[in-house]
């Protein structure tokens, strides 16, 4: 699904949020590629479950069409810097939910783009009768708990021991939900 375009300004950086198009297929599977290697507050190792060009053209080709999803990135001076995805289920008995996911350069944090991802994101599932979003978070990543939770978001569940680190050490993901009554 699209959205309109919006234009935000933070600390003298204008940005622009809109719906991923065919052509930002490549500079997505660069983007994402550099995020991975810059936080481990995200699933992936950096290259692991690469996506390549043809692989996000199918993605945003597939979220365009289907009512259920939506792509979108944040551009600064026409350069993606972050993206954001929800992704519905075929299945009837999941057809009221999504599930989200946001990942923005880290040379962009603290600029409200994560922040505007997701305002963009759950205003869209609100306005499309999506009862549901969910997603999963780092337990350590308590700035983004903290802003989820200002959304609405609740913790559904904790799961234990679920990802290891560069570090070695093991951390538990938080289950987070927010329910459009």
């Amino acid at each position: 699904m699209k959205i309109n375009q919006k234009e935000f300004s933070v600390n003298g950086i204008s940005y622009i949020i809109r719906s991923a198009i065919n052509k930002d297929a490549k500079d997505l599977s660069e983007i994402r590629l550099q995020i991975d290697g810059e936080t481990q507050n995200l699933d992936r190792e950096k290259g692991e479950a690469f996506i390549d060009i043809p692989g996000f053209e199918k993605l945003i080709e597939t979220d365009t069409q289907n009512k259920r999803n939506l792509f979108l990135v944040a551009l600064v001076q026409n350069r993606i810097v972050g993206f954001s995805r929800c992704e519905g289920n075929p299945l009837k008995r999941f057809s009221h939910k999504v599930e989200f996911g946001v990942c923005v350069l880290k040379d962009y944090w603290g600029l409200g783009i994560g922040t505007n991802l997701l305002r963009e994101s759950v205003a869209w599932a609100d306005s499309n009768g999506i009862k549901k979003v969910t997603l999963n978070v780092l337990e350590k990543n308590k700035k983004a708990i903290n802003l989820y939770k200002n959304f609405g978001f609740k913790t559904e569940g904790i799961l234990k021991y679920d990802k290891i680190l560069s570090d070695g050490q093991y951390y538990n993901t938080v289950v987070m939900g927010r329910i459009n009554q």
